[in-house]
């Protein structure tokens, strides 16, 4: 007798056996079972018919045990989120260029362009494009720091991720491409989102000084697509919610091309978002520093 079920309790499993696919025993108490019950099936016939019926149970019980043990557990609320930043942006360097359009009831569109850079989760160059007014400006993302050289300024400023850049666009909105580096994220719930299944997280900042103090975030459970975002501030209110649309070929991946920030407090204002030109590349520790971006400006 194998060790760890007795044979009262093989006798029970023997005349009570469940269905396949409906197993409730303990694993340990199955593989027990099944040792002791292949050697009851392996010994002389007596009672051929009840053996027959027996050991075939028992192995369309086995299988269903096997298959059970071969799935593979679902996935974690941050392997969920590391794998909706890696659709979003490659997880090495790249460079991306990004316009941005703001929108309001009665105001003419605010149109700007951005060319970013970035290094894995923690190195990040912001350079402005558009409009002439800012064009040259440059913001320097290392770690959790921030700092902005302005043409007309000989030291840079240091700033928040926080901060409003544009319409509804936050410093942190460029400068960091990712979510897994700055929250720890929870699995709150599942629902439906469009035509498909949605994840619904709860990313809470993992530290001071992140762009936003708590995110809802919507991803798709099949593809593990981001598909939309509320961004909350320090006291629980909606800021903004984010939509991550126009999935396209970037970057040799299907990736959103279009991110549309709605403001949740003033009606009718938002800031879309448009990505294109991403392009792979490894980009020099040095490009990162200080000293070289004083030499560009």
């Amino acid at each position: 007798m194998a060790p760890g079920i007795r044979k009262a309790k093989v006798r029970r499993l023997l005349f009570h056996l469940p269905a396949p696919g409906n197993l409730q025993l303990r694993t340990v108490d199955y593989h027990a079972f099944f040792e002791h019950i292949t050697n009851f099936c392996l010994r002389p016939a007596r009672t051929a018919l009840r053996r027959l019926v027996l050991c075939g149970a028992v192995g369309l019980a086995g299988a269903g045990l096997a298959s059970a043990e071969d799935k593979p557990p679902p996935p974690t609320a941050r392997e969920i989120l590391e794998a909706a930043d890696r659709i979003r942006f490659p997880a090495g360097g790249f460079q991306v260029s990004v316009k941005v359009a703001t929108l309001a009831e009665g105001r003419k569109p605010e149109l700007h362009q951005y060319l970013v850079l970035q290094q894995g989760l923690s190195r990040s160059i912001v350079r402005t494009l558009a409009p002439a007014a800012e064009a040259g400006q440059v913001m320097l993302m290392r770690d959790a720091d921030l700092w902005v050289f302005l043409p007309a300024v000989s030291q840079p400023v240091r700033l928040p991720l926080s901060q409003r850049l544009t319409g509804q666009v936050a410093n942190g909105d460029l400068a960091r491409a990712n979510f897994s580096g700055d929250y720890e994220a929870a699995l709150v719930r599942e629902e439906a989102c469009d035509k498909s299944q949605c994840h619904v997280l709860e990313l809470k900042a993992a530290r001071r000084g992140v762009t936003y103090h708590r995110v809802l975030y919507w991803v798709e459970k099949t593809t593990h697509r981001p598909w939309k975002a509320e961004f909350y501030t320090l006291s629980g209110r909606l800021m903004k919610t984010g939509l991550y649309r126009d999935y396209r070929q970037l970057g040799g991946e299907l990736r959103p091309t279009r991110l549309m920030l709605i403001d949740a407090l003033k009606e009718g204002e938002r800031s879309v978002l448009l990505y294109s030109n991403l392009k792979l590349r490894n980009i020099p520790e040095k490009f990162f520093t200080k000293d070289f971006l004083r030499k560009l400006k």
